[in-house]
C-alpha cells in the first residue's frame, strides 16, 4: 500500500474524530442526546474519502452516497425532534461538512481540508459566545451592521478616487475609506465590550475599549475609581490595557494603508505594545476579582452612527488637507504642528493621514513616522492628565508609571530603527 493513500487515510479519519470528540463533549455540557462522537464522525470522514475513490471509477458515486447521507441524517433529526423535541440541526451540519473533508482529502485538497475542520471545531466550539452575543444584540445594533456594509460596499465604490476641491486637498473616497476602517475596528471593541466587559470585568473591558477610544476608556474609568479606591490596580490595569491597544491600534492602521511605514514604526510600537501588555499583566496579577458595569458609559455607545462617520471622516479630510497645505508652506515644521494639535484630542485621524500622503508620495517616511509618534505621544500626555484630574493622584502615578515605560521603549525603539535604517 503506497505511504501517500496511509497518510491521507489518517488525516481523514483525524479530522473526523476531532470533530466528533467535540460534538460529544458540547452534547454532555448541554446534558443532551448525542448524534454520534468520535467514531462516528471518524467513519462519516473516511465514508467520504472512499466516495470519492468509487466515484473515480463509478460515475456519480460521490453525489449518490451524499444524498444518501443526508437522508439518513435527515432521518436522524426527525425521530430526535419527534422524541426530544429540540430543533438543532449544528450535529447534523457538521456531519455533511465531515463527509466533504474526506472528499477533500481524497482530491489533494489536504490543507485546505484540515483549515475547514479547524474552522468548524472554532465555529461549533464558540457557542456560548455566540449566544451572549445574541443575547445582548439590539435593533440598534442590526441597523449598525447595515449602515457598516452600506458604507464599505454601496457608498464607498462610487466615491471618485482623485483630489479635488480648492488647492486640491480633498480625495472623497480616501476620506470615507479611513471613515469605513474607524468605524470597523470601533465596532469591534463595541461588541467585545458587549459580549466580555460585564462577565469579565475591567481589564477585557479596558482591551476591548482600547479599539474605540483609549482616551474614553480612561475617562470613564478614572471617574469610576473615584468610588472604589481600593481597586487600584484594576483600574490602573484597565488604563493600562486600553493605551496598549492604542499602541497596536496605530501600527495596524499604518499597516493597512502603508505596510512600508508600518515596518518602519514597528521597532517602536511593537517595543511599546510589548511593556505595556506585560505592565498590565503586572497590574491585572496584584488585582482582586471585580466587576463592571459600563451600559451608561461612552465606551459602550454604539460607534456605527451615520454622524460618528461622518464626523471623523470629515475630520480625516481636514487634517488631510491641512497638512498637504501647511507642509507646503512651512515644510516638516508644519507637519509636526498639525500632529501635535491632532493628538491632543485623535491620533487615529492623524495616522491615517500621515500614512496615506506617505503612501501618495507627498511625504517621506521619515517625516509620517515623526509625525505619527508626536501625535501618540501628544495623546499620551492628554491622557495622563485626564486621568490625575477625574482619578487623582495615586490612580495618576501609576498611569505616569506606564506612559514612563512604555514611550521610554518607544523612543529607544525607534532610535534603533533609524540606527540600522
Amino acid at each position: 500500500m503506497e505511504y501517500e493513500i496511509v497518510k491521507s487515510l489518517f488525516i481523514t479519519l483525524a479530522l473526523g474524530f476531532l470533530i466528533g470528540i467535540q460534538r460529544r463533549l458540547s452534547s454532555l455540557e448541554d446534558d443532551n442526546k448525542y448524534f454520534g462522537g468520535g467514531r462516528t464522525f471518524a467513519l462519516i470522514a473516511l465514508f467520504g474519502y472512499i466516495s470519492a475513490w468509487i466515484g473515480t471509477k463509478v460515475s456519480y458515486f460521490s453525489i449518490v452516497s451524499f444524498v444518501t447521507l443526508a437522508f439518513l441524517i435527515a432521518l436522524a433529526y426527525y425521530f430526535k425532534v419527534s422524541k426530544t423535541g429540540r430543533t438543532g440541526l449544528t450535529t447534523q451540519l457538521a456531519a455533511l461538512i465531515t463527509f466533504t473533508l474526506g472528499l477533500m482529502v481524497y482530491e489533494h485538497l489536504t490543507n485546505y481540508a484540515i483549515f475547514v475542520a479547524v474552522l468548524t471545531i472554532v465555529i461549533l466550539e464558540i457557542k456560548p459566545r455566540l449566544q451572549t452575543l445574541e443575547r445582548n444584540i439590539s435593533p440598534v445594533d442590526v441597523q449598525a451592521v447595515t449602515l457598516l456594509l452600506v458604507m464599505s460596499f454601496i457608498v464607498l465604490p462610487i466615491l471618485p478616487d482623485e483630489m479635488l476641491g480648492p488647492y486640491n486637498l480633498f480625495n472623497p473616497y480616501k476620506t470615507w475609506l479611513m471613515a469605513v476602517i474607524i468605524a470597523l475596528i470601533s465596532f469591534i471593541g463595541y461588541i467585545a465590550i458587549k459580549t466580555l466587559g460585564q462577565k469579565y470585568g475591567i481589564f477585557l473591558t479596558g482591551a476591548a475599549g482600547g479599539f474605540i477610544s483609549s482616551t474614553a476608556v480612561s475617562i470613564s474609568l478614572s471617574k469610576m475609581f473615584q468610588k472604589q479606591y481600593h481597586l487600584l490596580n484594576n483600574y490602573s490595569g484597565g488604563i493600562a490595557i486600553a493605551s496598549t491597544f492604542m499602541y497596536i491600534r496605530v501600527l495596524f492602521e499604518t499597516f493597512v494603508i502603508n505596510p512600508d511605514l508600518a515596518l518602519h514604526l514597528l521597532p517602536a510600537y511593537l517595543g511599546a505594545s510589548i511593556s505595556g501588555l506585560l505592565l498590565s499583566w503586572y497590574f491585572f496579577a496584584k488585582s482582586p476579582s471585580a466587576h463592571i458595569d459600563l451600559t451608561k458609559s461612552n465606551i459602550a455607545k454604539n460607534p456605527l452612527q451615520l454622524s460618528e462617520a461622518l464626523k471623523f471622516g470629515l475630520l480625516f479630510g481636514i487634517i488631510y488637507g491641512a497638512i498637504a497645505f501647511i507642509q507646503s508652506r512651512y515644510g516638516d515644521m508644519g507637519v509636526y504642528i498639525v500632529s501635535f494639535i491632532s493628538g491632543i484630542s485623535d491620533v487615529d485621524a492623524i495616522t491615517l493621514s500621515l500614512s496615506q500622503m506617505a503612501n501618495d508620495g507627498k511625504l517621506l517616511l521619515d517625516i509620517s513616522a515623526y509625525g505619527i509618534i508626536i501625535a501618540s505621544v501628544t495623546n499620551s500626555f492628554v491622557k495622563l492628565a485626564i486621568v490625575f484630574w477625574l482619578g487623582g493622584l495615586r490612580l495618576g502615578l501609576r498611569i505616569a508609571l506606564f506612559f514612563l515605560v512604555t514611550l521610554g521603549i518607544m523612543g529607544v525603539g525607534y532610535l534603533w530603527q533609524l540606527h540600522i535604517g
